[in-house]
């Protein structure tokens, strides 16, 4: 197998961590992976995004032009990367933030999650960018949701750790919302 995802959003929303959750996750069943962050100089609440190469081959290079896949947390993440997007590529759209009539792309295969509704539920807005991972790993299958919560304590620092089952579930909840779609 052979993929890539790019996730967007703007800082703060977690988007680096759940690219880096990915590559742990990847890793733990033994692939190839590069992860490739990028954010604006305004850091929390300005844009940020990240590429993730998985793979069971050698990878050339960490920076992709056509994803295969993209999960867009808010509306500007929409516009900036909808029509990279190879076709018939997967789109894992945080319907909270961003609307999915201005998807306009009748080639790809689209998963519209409430995440942040999903996310307050579970008792934190924060975890959004979790449920969408949760439901891009759900929908594609790119990794195990087990591997996702294996290296779960390599990206939630040690101090945070207590947080650890909240995120769990986040990503389990968007598993299933992913499933309830396939």
């Amino acid at each position: 197998m052979n993929t890539n995802v790019i996730m967007a959003g703007f800082g703060g929303q977690g988007i680096l961590l759940i690219g880096n959750l990915l590559s742990y996750a990847a890793m733990e069943e033994g692939r190839r992976v590069t992860y490739f962050p990028a954010y604006g100089v305004e850091m929390r609440g300005g844009t940020a995004n990240c590429t993730v190469v998985v793979s069971d081959e050698e990878i050339g290079s960490p920076v992709v032009g056509r994803p295969a896949a993209l999960i867009a947390m808010n509306g500007p993440s929409l516009e900036r990367f909808r029509s990279a997007l190879e076709e018939g590529g997967t789109l894992v759209l945080n319907r909270s933030l961003a609307d999915p009539t201005k998807v306009d792309r009748a080639d790809a295969r689209v998963l519209a999650v409430s995440a942040n509704e999903i996310a307050r539920k579970i008792g934190s807005p924060q975890l959004a960018a979790m449920v969408a991972l949760g439901a891009y790993a759900g929908l594609t299958g790119v990794v195990q949701v087990e591997s996702l919560v294996r290296a779960m304590p390599k990206v939630i620092s040690k101090r945070n750790e207590r947080f650890i089952p909240l995120n769990v579930e986040a990503i389990q909840r968007g598993a299933a919302v992913a499933r309830g779609q396939a």
